[in-house]
């Protein structure tokens, strides 16, 4: 209060160390340490470890009995723990039982497959946690390119090859413009890339269902809002054979994980945005735009975001519908903080989550656990990665050299 009893406003100077201090949050979150993300991994393991043994009824009918024969009730513990974790094994790795090599990897090939979007669309938002923008429009990036990459695909008559080549520009040029518009809201006037990202996200939804409302997308014979299905010059093609679900899309996700690890540590661009992020005001003052690294990022981030919407579309689905992005862009922010938005991180984080993913059905059909199991648990793992100081003091793990100084 000031000596006229006025309220008085906060000063820029007063802003800035706000905003310093949730990139500083962001920042942490982003950058935790190898052993803090293995132990939150850990934890979550153990916590779902947990919830299986009171989910197993075996487990919960020798409770009731347990004082007078204990050994039963920790036999059946044992019993659950070993069923869930080797369903989970031979769902997402290698199926021990199969009769051929085919169907012994196929666990693998599948979840490969399934951690194919989850690669792209982590990258984007590891590219722009590190440009100090916190992208939640993932989500319509990927149903916007996978809409305009299934265009193409059902809608143009080309040759092989360059059809598949279009629909995957396709694709890219989508999510990017979805990028586009978070971006140039928030360098030209100021908008918060959270707030914008999620409304976009709802726009991207219900004007995809409109779209599959018109006869242009709607498939002929149906009543169901789907589109027609892509054409086989526009499909990736299978990379083992038609007996496996992996394609070619897996590869470009490995080539985008190189890209990107070259775009963030040996280009001047790179530097650029990584400088951004780091300290916008140094950066600024160093004659570096804020207003168009912003833009540059947002842009990356959904060209990015709209390849993992090919996956679907061009890959595995083949089709568009409303519900073709799935839960992607949300499970793609834990995919890119769990690796630490370093490119090879996310490309092992997407893989365990493309594992759990993949894991799902054998869990429930043979352990006869509920699939939600394998939500929880990657749930726990989101938890525990946007916590490291709970993840350190849960396992005793020393503080990082920057907090024992300011500690100090």
């Amino acid at each position: 209060m000031s000596a006229e009893g006025q309220t008085t406003e906060a000063t820029p100077d007063e802003e800035a160390p706000r905003e310093s201090r949730s990139r500083q949050v962001l920042r942490e979150i982003a950058e935790s340490s190898s052993m803090v993300v293995l132990m939150a991994i850990v934890a979550s393991m153990v916590i779902g470890g947990v919830l299986i043994i009171f989910a197993d009824q075996a487990v919960r009918e020798s409770a009731a009995y347990f004082f007078s024969r204990p050994g039963d009730t920790f036999s059946a513990i044992g019993d659950a723990l070993g069923s869930a974790y080797s369903a989970m094994f031979n769902g997402a790795v290698l199926n021990t039982q199969a009769e051929s090599f085919a169907a012994m990897i196929k666990p693998l090939t599948q979840t490969l497959t399934m951690a194919t979007p989850l690669i792209f669309a982590g990258l984007g938002l590891g590219i722009g946690f590190r440009a100090g923008l916190f992208n939640i429009g993932a989500q319509g990036q990927v149903l916007i390119g996978a809409t305009v990459g299934a265009y193409v695909g059902f809608a143009w008559s080309l040759p092989a090859g360059l059809h598949l080549l279009l629909a995957v520009i396709g694709c890219a040029l989508g999510g990017a413009l979805w990028g586009f518009i978070p971006g140039v809201l928030k360098a030209r006037t100021g908008a918060h890339e959270v707030i914008v990202t999620i409304m976009l996200n709802y726009i991207g939804l219900y004007l995809v269902a409109w779209l599959l409302s018109l006869d242009a997308f709607q498939r002929e014979g149906s009543d169901n809002p789907i589109s027609p299905m892509v054409a086989d010059t526009a499909q990736y093609p299978k990379i083992l054979g038609a007996q496996f679900n992996l394609h070619l899309g897996f590869l470009l996700a490995l080539a985008c994980a190189w890209g990107a690890w070259w775009l963030m540590e040996r280009s001047t661009l790179g530097f650029r945005l990584r400088a951004v992020g780091a300290n916008p005001s140094a950066a600024r003052t160093a004659g570096m735009s804020i207003a168009s690294a912003t833009i540059i990022t947002m842009v990356i981030a959904g060209g990015l975001a709209g390849l993992a919407g090919s996956a679907p579309v061009l890959g595995t689905q083949k089709f568009l519908s409303a519900s073709t992005a799935g839960s992607l862009g949300f499970d793609a922010i834990t995919v890119a903080l769990l690796g630490r938005s370093r490119p090879l991180g996310i490309v092992l984080a997407a893989i365990l989550f493309g594992g759990l993913q993949a894991s799902g059905p054998t869990l429930q059909v043979n352990a006869n656990l509920p699939v939600d199991i394998v939500v929880v648990i990657q749930a726990l793992i989101v938890l525990f990665i946007a916590a490291p100081p709970l993840v350190r003091a849960m396992f005793r793990l020393p503080a990082p050299a920057h907090e024992k100084e300011v500690a100090a």
